[in-house]
């Protein structure tokens, strides 16, 4: 008798097995399986066969992470090899407000902001309301104004969107099985304030500090059985539980210990972009040894930008992504790829994408560095402070010797011409199919596969999005163009170098195989352009000054010469030092843009460049064949499939 294929998980499939089991079986010769009352006992045995064999494969599955398809059994697996994802993150904005105190008299001496809810924006965020609180009071000295009126100024007080809450737990020797969860979702660990009196009723506590592994405290000291740490893990239902140390590892907690907990519950990210809040805390001073309110002369809130910096929890795929990998780090950052890992999981969950190469990469090179140039998820820059507090943490993770360097992002643009043809039977009008092609072009432009370092721009898949807009588009003949935007040190001179990280195209030995757009130096009246002029070796070249003849010329006067050289392979210019007075204004910053056309129509954002689709022009022309018009092509519109033109920007 043959066996059964214990393989089948389909219900029909086992159901057919069955049948060609028992057919086989002497004892069941010339039953009617369909017909029978057998067939309904058949149809029980495979469906108690399917359901088993489904929840046998589904916990096979949820033992390992990769093919864990539950939060919480992936958030187990995680546990295992120490990574604890991220939680979500408050969305977070300074403000400024004054208090006129010239009502209360006598004038006290401080003013205190009591924690909990500072701000809101009432309903004018998109219809929801959002309410922003600090953790802690916030005390500031009363002075006089420039009117002299006497006032307390609260300057770049960053608040905090969400809900502070507090929790109490009180320990017990007698319930072993004690567990401290906190039963609030949505909670952003890092405002996480845990607390613990000796007793109920004492006016004392000892703070705690969160530890992430059992061997060194984020103060740097060794951990023991007097450290007062807690170590954090998620539960269930995206909650978290506080565990304490045993005496060993952290100091054991004694029997009447209060334990307070204090957070933020936040919305994540969509609170981010908020900008106009109304008061909405609790100010007050003390007189006398009484509390007194203060509930008028408030100023307007302002804010010095919109919030940013709430993010969602920690989604499962991102789990599933990251835990091997962090744990593959073992906490040290001796790599590229380790650094790239560590620093949006443990150092800045903000970063969007993360570049990072060592000293040795650079011509020439700085032995001992390791350069990090970060896009963070809202702005095109890291702020300074920022900066600063990412180097500080890096230090725990890297090398002895090693010196990080945090860059400011740059930005390689992407500059398309796209000649599109279309069959005019099969659309009604070109600007219908115009912006269906220039809506695929923006999808193209915001994918992953261009927002992130080492990315790259695949010019046949460029096309490919064009083509299959429509049925009406029939071919398309694009143009590529790259540039770099430099920021100038205007009124001073100063060397420039400017990295395209990808090889020129030489049109010309001629030259003005470069463009840029007018700008200013001193001692020449005119505006002023930059062109290259190749060596006969084709790898280098020199940069020159002209300008043209009158506005909308395009006949240049060379005003200066060598002013700097470039290398077409590497696609590297040097500016010697030059005094420029002005250039074109792009957000608030003097700039110089320069373009080129890449050897390869695949543009690669190398190192620190992050690419950026930034214009693609879409012209549109009737395919006279295709369209019937002209079916000999004798009259068919030819477009060049190279880059030519203006010489300037």
């Amino acid at each position: 008798m043959p066996l059964l294929n214990f393989t089948d998980l389909d219900f029909d499939q086992i159901k057919i097995t069955l049948k060609d089991y028992l057919k086989n079986n002497s004892n069941f010769t010339d039953y009617d399986f369909e017909g029978s009352n057998l067939s309904t006992i058949i149809d029980v045995l495979a469906y108690n066969t399917y359901i088993s064999s489904y929840n046998a494969n589904m916990i096979s599955n949820e033992v390992f992470i990769d093919s864990a398809t539950l939060r919480e059994n992936v958030v187990a697996l995680a546990r295992n090899i120490g990574y604890l994802p991220r939680s979500k993150k408050c969305s977070r904005v300074p403000i400024d407000f004054v208090v006129d105190l010239d009502g209360v008299s006598p004038t006290p001496a401080t003013i205190t902001l009591k924690k909990g809810p500072v701000a809101s924006t009432g309903n004018q965020f998109g219809g929801q309301s959002f309410v922003f609180c600090i953790a802690d009071d916030k005390t500031v000295s009363v002075t006089n104004g420039v009117d002299g009126n006497k006032e307390a100024r609260f300057d770049n007080l960053t608040v905090h969107e969400g809900t502070l809450l507090t929790q109490t737990f009180t320990y017990s020797s007698r319930n072993p099985f004690q567990k401290y969860i906190l039963p609030n979702t949505g909670i952003d660990l890092d405002t996480l304030n845990v607390k613990v009196k000796g007793y109920s009723g004492s006016t004392t506590s000892v703070d705690y500090v969160r530890q992430d592994d059992l061997f060194a405290e984020k103060t740097g000291t060794t951990i023991d059985g007097t450290s007062h740490v807690y170590f954090i893990q998620e539960v269930e239902s995206e909650q978290y539980e506080l565990i304490f140390g045993d005496g060993i590892f952290g100091k054991a907690l004694e029997d009447g210990n209060v334990i307070e907990v204090s957070y933020i519950v936040t919305n994540g990210d969509s609170a981010n972009g908020v900008s106009r809040l109304v008061f909405s805390g609790r100010l007050t001073y003390t007189r006398n040894s009484i509390e007194h309110n203060v509930t008028s002369g408030i100023s307007l809130i302002s804010s010095y930008s919109s919030s940013s910096g709430g993010e969602a929890i920690e989604s499962v795929d991102s789990i599933k992504k990251y835990a091997p990998q962090i744990y593959a780090t073992q906490n040290r950052a001796l790599t590229a790829n380790d650094y790239e890992i560590l620093i949006p999981n443990k150092i800045y969950p903000e970063a969007e994408s993360i570049s990072v190469y060592g000293g040795e990469e650079l011509v020439p090179p700085q032995y001992g560095k390791v350069f990090i140039s970060i896009k963070p998820r809202t702005g095109d820059f890291v702020p300074g402070s920022i900066k600063e507090n990412i180097k500080r943490d890096l230090k725990k993770y890297s090398v002895a010797g090693i010196i990080p360097e945090i860059l400011d992002l740059k930005y390689l643009f992407i500059e398309t011409n796209n000649k599109v043809y279309y069959n005019s039977n099969l659309a009604p009008s070109a600007s219908f199919v115009s912006t269906i092609v220039q809506d695929n072009i923006n999808k193209y432009a915001d994918s992953a596969e261009l927002n992130k370092y080492g990315a790259r721009f695949k010019y046949s898949q460029f096309l490919k999005v064009i083509d299959q807009s429509h049925e009406a588009v029939t071919s398309t003949i694009t143009t590529v163009e790259i540039r770099r935007d430099l920021r100038l040190a205007t009124d001073t001179f100063a060397e420039y170098a400017i990295d395209f990280g990808n090889e020129m195209h030489i049109n010309s030995m001629n030259g003005y195989n470069i463009r840029s757009s007018a700008f200013k130096v001193l001692d020449i009246n005119e505006d002023v352009y930059l062109y290259d002029v190749p060596n006969s070796d084709k790898k280098t070249g020199t940069i020159s000054l002209f300008s043209l003849d009158s506005s909308g010329s395009n006949t240049p006067t060379i005003q200066r010469r060598n002013i700097g050289i470039i290398n077409y392979k590497t696609g590297r210019i040097t500016l010697d030092p030059i005094n420029i007075v002005s250039g074109k204004t792009k957000d608030g910053v003097q700039i110089m843009e320069i373009s080129a056309i890449p050897e390869s129509n695949d543009v690669i954002g190398l190192q620190d460049l992050y690419l950026q689709l930034d214009s693609s022009n879409v012209e549109m022309i009737v395919d006279e064949i295709s369209s019937g018009i002209d079916p000999s092509g004798s009259n068919y519109i030819v477009t060049p499939s190279y880059t030519s033109g203006s010489i300037v920007r």
